[in-house]
């Protein structure tokens, strides 16, 4: 994807049990390294959160890159307060 010197990238959900070039299970994002323009240099992420959270409450282990696009588009944060949320019924259930 993209163009010549200008790279787009797809933030996708695959099973780690296929080749990493191989076919993906969902596209959860784009994510363009190099900016828009040289008049908009910055970084342009785009992450659909609420796939995000339906994959990594299903298991999905991002990767490192991937890991930091989500801290920025705020994905992570959502999953880790939803976990840490369910831990806390869950100890509040077992102490009844």
């Amino acid at each position: 994807m993209g163009k010549k010197k200008q790279p787009t990238y797809r933030v996708v959900a695959a099973e780690s049990r296929r080749a990493r070039s191989g076919a993906f299970l969902e596209i959860v994002g784009t994510y363009q390294p190099r900016g828009l323009s040289a008049a908009e240099p910055e970084t342009v992420t785009k992450i659909d959160n609420e796939k995000v959270l339906r994959w990594l409450k299903q298991g999905a282990q991002p990767t490192e890159r991937v890991a930091k696009l989500l801290k920025t588009s705020g994905a992570l944060d959502l999953f880790e307060a939803a976990k840490a949320e369910s831990k806390a019924e869950k100890a509040e259930k077992a102490a009844q």
